[in-house]
């Protein structure tokens, strides 16, 4: 087995806020695998500033597995604790290979009879303006879940966009979750919270910085709106580590971006200790190209899992490649009338 490595960098339509800044570009590596003139592709989705391999090896770490392509999957990923974006890329290249199609990794309704998968709508930050006219087009696009990221401009402003949401659409109508990328600090988190709840919000994510676990747990226990951890997951790579934070923090739900937390069987692990707590989960995507959104998707698809996932970013850059994924009226579908574009792996490895 044969393998290259290539990078790629994604270029946002338009800037993109978040409290940790302005993102108008995102660097991504690609694993392409090639045995017996078959093809295998995997993203690396390296999130600078945010993924737990954001360390100066990380391009040698790529290197290695080049070179030790045939130790294979499992050796390999034994020898990637630490970079959990590498781990995604090899699952998702030695699956991509084993199957007739390279892009098509898990078979069921979503990949084969064209069911979709219900997706959030996502709203950057930005002044108000530029929000409200975010929030309008996600709901003339038909759809009733809506994640609005807060916390970096007033927030009294940003309660004013949500008490608008709510004066024309119920909860019942349009469900809203925020996502604070850790921007409240422990001291005024819980008063924030509570201005939160008046909208009937179905959750927040990550309301203070990862890594307090003990503040964050205080923050569950009295929260008057179910909290969701993101970040707080991610770096937490032993199974024994990863049950000690959920029974200490005791959160409503958890995200898991497999790009962040270790691919398939990073998340699988997070998922199974969930269920045995008792813990609400979904899946989002971090800002792959369409390659690694796909996997994540058909992966997804086959955990049947009802609620709105995070899986709505494939059209947010202006040199993604052309695939059968496809938005329209608030879920992901894999349209089969559409084609990958023509000879991507192969234009990839040169």
């Amino acid at each position: 087995m044969k393998a290259e490595i290539k990078k790629y960098l994604l270029k946002f339509k338009r800037p993109s806020g978040t409290s940790r800044g302005i993102l108008q570009t995102k660097e991504t590596w690609f694993l392409i695998l090639q045995v017996e003139g078959k093809f295998g592709v995997g993203e690396c989705g390296l999130f600078r500033g945010l993924s737990y391999d954001d360390v100066p090896e990380f391009e040698n770490k790529l290197q290695w597995v080049k070179d030790h392509i045939n130790i294979g999957l499992h050796k390999l990923l034994e020898n990637l604790t630490d970079f959990p974006s590498i781990q995604f890329g090899l699952e998702q290249a030695f699956i991509s290979i084993e199957n007739e199609s390279p892009f098509e990794l898990f078979s069921s309704p979503f990949l084969r009879k064209e069911s979709p998968i219900a997706i959030n709508g996502l709203i950057w930050m930005g002044d108000p303006e530029f929000m409200r006219g975010q929030i309008h087009e996600k709901l003339e696009q038909g759809f009733s879940c809506i994640k609005m990221k807060i916390g970096a401009i007033d927030f009294n402003k940003e309660l004013g966009l949500l008490e608008s949401i709510r004066k024309d659409f119920s909860a019942d109508e349009i469900e809203l979750r925020v996502d604070a990328n850790g921007a409240f600090s422990p001291n005024d988190a819980l008063v924030k919270l509570k201005d939160l709840a008046q909208f009937e919000l179905h959750s927040i994510e990550q309301p203070i910085k990862q890594g307090n676990w003990l503040a964050m747990k205080e923050l569950c226990k009295r929260t008057p709106l179910p909290i969701a951890l993101d970040e707080e997951l991610i770096g937490v790579n032993n199974v024994t580590k990863k049950e000690e934070l959920l029974l200490i923090i005791q959160p409503q739900y958890i995200i898991l971006k497999p790009s962040l937390v270790g691919g398939f069987g990073g998340s699988g692990e997070w998922i199974s200790l969930a269920e045995k707590h008792q813990i609400g989960w979904w899946i989002t995507s971090a800002l792959e190209s369409n390659i690694g959104l796909n996997a994540i998707a058909q992966w997804t698809a086959t955990l049947k899992n009802t609620m709105p996932q995070g899986l709505g970013t494939g059209s947010l850059f202006i040199n993604n490649f052309k695939s059968p994924l496809e938005v329209k009226n608030g879920s992901l579908y894999y349209n089969r009338t559409k084609s990958w574009e023509r000879n991507l792996i192969k234009d990839l490895c040169i």
